[in-house]
């Protein structure tokens, strides 16, 4: 197990890595902001979803998946349809308006990582890239198991590390 020290610095890399986030963010066209990306995105990996499935990916609440929904259902890059299975319940659907905005987002994403990375071996971005999976992926496993749990494990308070900021 990596020492205190050790998480203290990469809790200061984290609030850090919001500077990463901002200037993806700044790239982004002024009509997609971040959460319509998001669902977009999730969309276009996993298919047609319902918004239960896409609140539970966002790890958001429902009113907020709610909101990013209508934003961009109002431009045109999702469809909502019944779902046959329960009719109170909708299937959200890329168009193919959406599809060509997710592949704009995606060509802006790719060429910025390019270029800030442009110095970076492929096995170093492939070796980024598998350890922000398996964070990700325990975070997830945090998550489920926080559902199980009435509350999450006891975190020792400290006054030398910054608050995360993004």
């Amino acid at each position: 197990m990596a020492e205190k020290a050790q998480y203290e610095e990469l809790i200061r890399q984290f609030s850090a890595f919001g500077a990463v986030k901002r200037e993806l963010g700044r790239i982004l066209p002024a009509e997609c902001p971040a959460g319509s990306a998001a669902v977009l995105t999730l969309l276009g990996r996993h298919g047609d979803m319902r918004m239960s499935k896409l609140a539970e990916l966002l790890a958001v609440d429902m009113s907020v998946t709610s909101r990013h929904v209508a934003h961009i259902a109002d431009r045109g890059w999702i469809e909502r349809s019944p779902d046959p299975a329960d009719k109170r319940s909708r299937i959200l659907r890329l168009t193919p308006e959406g599809q060509a905005q997710l592949d704009e987002l995606s060509e802006r994403t790719t060429q910025l990582l390019a270029h800030r990375l442009s110095d970076w071996t492929d096995d170093e971005v492939g070796q980024l890239t598998r350890l922000m999976a398996r964070l990700r992926a325990s975070f997830d496993d945090c998550r489920s198991a926080h559902a199980r749990t009435a509350a999450p494990p006891a975190v020792e308070q400290t006054t030398r590390t910054p608050a995360i900021t993004t």
